[in-house]
Parts: C-alpha cells; sequence; structure tokens
C-alpha cells in the first residue's frame, strides 16, 4: 500500500469514527513525531490527546449552554474584598463541587446586591466544568412556568425535569409572590431532590420569613426542614456592590432602617 493511499484511508477511517480533530492535526503532529524520534505509541497519544481536549471543551460549552445561566460570573471576577462577611476559603471549598457529589445545598442569603447571584452562578460554573448538570432558574420564572403548567396539566413533567439535573439553581426567592400551588410544588421539588440532588438557593429573607412567603407556616418548616439537613448556609452583610460608585459620587443613599 502507498503511502497516499494509507494516508486516505487513515483519513477516511477518522471521519467515519467522527475524530476530527485528530483528523485536522493528522499532519503536524506526524511531522513532529518524526523530528522528535517519537515511537508510534507516543504519536497516538498526542492525537487522542488533542481529541479528547476538543471533546472536552465542546462538552463544557453544551452543558454551559444548557445550564441557562443569564451571564457567566465565574469566581475568579467576584471581588471578596467588598464583602468582607464572606469566608472566601469557604466558597473554594464549595467550589471544588464536593457538596454535589454528596448531594448537599447552599443557601446564600443577605440584602440585594451583595453578591448572591454572582457567588450562585460562579458554583454552578464550577460544577459545569467538573462534569455536573446543572439548571439555573428564578422564582420569578418558576412561578411563570408554573402558571402555564398548571393550565396544561403538566406539573409533573415540570417536576421530572426540574429533579434531574445534578445542581439546580433557584435565584431571588422571596422577592416575588408565591401562591399555594407554587408553594407545594416547591415542597415537592424540595423533597424529590432531598439527598439525591443539589440545590443552590438565594434569598433576601431570613428563614423566619419563609412562611409569610409561603402563605404557610407548616410548609416553610417541612421545606426547610428538607433544605437544611444537608446544607451550608452563607449569609452575607453589608450594601449592595452595584450601588456602591453611586453611593461614592453621592448621587444615592440608602433609606434610613
Amino acid at each position: 500500500m502507498t503511502a497516499d493511499l494509507c494516508d486516505e484511508r487513515v483519513r477516511e477511517n477518522l471521519t467515519k469514527l467522527k475524530l476530527g480533530r485528530m483528523a485536522e492535526l493528522l499532519d503536524s503532529v506526524a511531522e513532529e513525531a518524526t523530528q522528535r524520534g517519537q515511537s508510534h505509541l507516543e504519536f497516538l497519544d498526542r492525537l487522542l490527546e488533542e481529541e479528547t481536549a476538543v471533546r472536552a471543551q465542546r462538552t463544557l460549552k453544551v452543558k454551559t449552554a444548557l445550564a441557562h445561566f443569564p451571564v457567566p460570573k465565574p469566581l475568579a471576577a467576584f471581588d471578596f474584598s467588598c464583602q468582607p462577611s464572606i469566608d472566601e476559603k469557604r466558597i473554594r471549598g464549595l467550589a471544588t463541587g464536593r457538596f454535589v457529589a454528596n448531594g448537599e445545598n447552599v443557601i446564600f442569603l443577605g440584602p440585594p446586591g451583595v453578591g448572591k447571584t454572582h457567588l450562585a452562578i460562579a458554583l454552578g460554573l464550577e460544577a459545569v466544568a467538573r462534569g455536573y448538570s446543572v439548571y439555573f432558574l428564578t422564582m420569578a420564572e418558576l412561578v411563570d412556568q408554573l402558571a402555564k403548567d398548571i393550565e396544561d396539566h403538566r406539573l409533573t413533567e415540570r417536576l421530572r425535569a426540574l429533579a434531574h439535573p445534578k445542581l439546580l439553581i433557584l435565584d431571588e426567592f422571596g422577592y416575588v409572590p408565591i401562591e399555594r400551588p407554587v408553594a407545594t410544588f416547591l415542597f415537592q421539588l424540595v423533597s424529590r431532590r432531598y439527598e439525591r440532588g443539589s440545590i443552590i438557593l438565594t434569598s433576601n429573607l431570613s428563614y423566619g420569613e419563609w412562611g409569610t412567603v409561603l402563605g404557610n407556616d407548616v410548609l416553610a418548616a417541612a421545606i426547610l426542614d428538607r433544605l437544611l439537613h444537608h446544607a451550608t448556609t452563607i449569609a452575607i452583610k453589608g450594601q449592595s456592590y452595584r450601588l456602591k460608585e453611586k453611593r461614592r459620587a453621592g448621587v444615592f443613599r440608602l433609606p434610613e432602617a
């Protein structure tokens, strides 16, 4: 078999096997292997390494898109110096993803603008990078979705879908009123995910105020019982980071407490 025919067959088989990156780098890696005197096994190892890397990058891109993050907010972009109440070491410990592997939860509590959503997204991105399925959802979006699902008799399907991701992020609990059907669904969702899938939840309310939002103290207690059994609570104090520059310029003042 001639060298040209062999090259053609190799490329054809790489295409059939959908090994596009290996086909793309075949000539350059072969030339490099010849120059360095590498063995056939080393040559193949390099090609497979390149193919694996590009596939991992492609998978990461797809999983990040499926996570439904509103904006990418990596942990590296979070300014811990602006929120001294946050234990950076604790956050970086959560970023390892162990809480996801163990089916544990993380709850961020604090006033608006202190970084709850940023940290929730950042931990979600870290989980995606470690191969976990993640889905981000605001409570306002969930309320809207459930209103349609109730009309279409699709609550069971919605519950099954939200129970599936290894990590579910529920953002901004307490900002929108929650009626009884949504509160009941939230209880079912937390119960379904209990010790099976992790939840990151952000809220501007203390736990004692959840009964008012849900309209039922008993239901709130049942949700908190399951949510907090295996959970880390991060209580963030301080003023809004977004309004920091406005306050410095004297344009904005918070109302007196």
